[in-house]
């Protein structure tokens, strides 16, 4: 298993579609799951410390398991079949271990509001994590090298003497 946390939650530019980002906690790894506006914002929601009136239905879940005398062990997102995600919320009550199955935006919602570790199984880490790309402001020494270069010869230019229409 491999231990993530949650990154963010984005908005897609291209549609009403949201995505939580889960970041493996030992490397650069990351792993994007489509979830619905209810669930990001249920997640945003929580993480920002965002006080709301009532409890939202997240919060119902942990308010039940916890009268119930159990406690949220930890969330697992534990497979991937065909492009879907599956997850398994982990309780533990009455010297019992339960794995309820979830969908990974019920099973994040409430895992940022119990504070519990959260894994992704290996496999569906390597069939669909991803390493980003080096952000462009992030160059080796050679290229912070080359580009101080162009920028000294674009600070230094004279537009003094260009026409302005």
């Amino acid at each position: 298993m491999i231990e993530v946390s949650i990154e963010s939650v984005r908005v897609s530019l291209m549609s009403e579609h949201r995505l939580v980002i889960l970041k493996d906690v030992a490397s650069e790894r990351h792993l994007p799951i489509w979830i619905g506006q209810c669930e990001a914002e249920a997640i945003a929601i929580q993480m920002r410390s965002i006080e709301v009136a009532r409890p939202l239905t997240h919060d119902l879940l942990k308010n039940v398991i916890t009268s119930l005398g159990g406690t949220v062990a930890r969330i697992v997102v534990n497979d991937l079949r065909n492009d879907v995600f599956h997850a398994s919320v982990v309780v533990d009550i009455d010297g019992r271990t339960l794995e309820i199955d979830a969908r990974p935006s019920d099973a994040l919602a409430l895992a940022v509001r119990v504070d519990v570790p959260i894994y992704v199984d290996e496999k569906v880490m390597a069939e669909a994590g991803i390493i980003p790309e080096k952000d462009l402001g992030e160059g080796s020494e050679e290229e912070d090298a080359e580009l101080s270069a162009f920028r000294d010869f674009v600070d230094n230019l004279d537009l003094g003497d260009l026409p302005l229409h």
